[in-house]
């Protein structure tokens, strides 16, 4: 773990980029390591969630000693996630975009999502113009399973954890 390089990577994302909505974007060093970072810890711990939320775990992707990505996996759906966001949202820096970060990120993290999510399928969703989302979702075995006006929703199949 890098602090300071996980508190300029948040502060660097935007608020909102193609629905990944980062509550970090231009926050201090000093408000990062005393409020963000110990609420990202008890969230994955389930702990002080705000009604109707379910735990979440921020997951770095890094490369050659760089954070390149963010990978947020909620442990469960409830109603809502079920009929929204569902259980993955990601950020790619856009220097490492088209590059096969979010592939192969998106794949890293299903392998850990296995063992976490109750759910037989793993929710996506993205707005429809997103097709650079879209291949990652379906080189990772996702499937548009619906839509509406403004966002496809992906299904991707949960692996088979082999018993130790």
């Amino acid at each position: 773990m890098d602090l300071d390089k996980e508190w300029r990577f948040c502060r660097a994302m935007p608020e909102d980029e193609n629905g990944l909505v980062s509550q970090w974007a231009g926050i201090s060093r000093e408000d990062f390591v005393t409020s963000a970072l110990p609420k990202m810890l008890e969230r994955a711990r389930g702990e002080n969630l705000p009604e109707g939320q379910v735990p979440d775990t921020v997951y770095f992707l890094w490369d050659e000693g760089e954070i390149v990505g963010q990978f947020r996996l909620r442990h469960y759906l409830n109603e809502s996630l079920r009929r929204g966001a569902g259980h993955i949202g990601y950020y790619i820096a856009p220097p490492y975009r088209g590059k096969n970060a979010a592939t192969e990120g998106l794949r890293l993290l299903l392998e850990l999502a296995a063992k976490v999510v109750p759910e037989k399928e793993f929710y996506l969703r993205l707005r429809k113009g997103n097709l650079a989302s879209l291949r990652v979702m379906e080189k990772n075995g996702g499937v548009v399973a619906e839509e509406d006006p403004m966002y496809l929703y992906v299904r991707i199949p949960k692996p088979k954890i082999p018993v130790d």
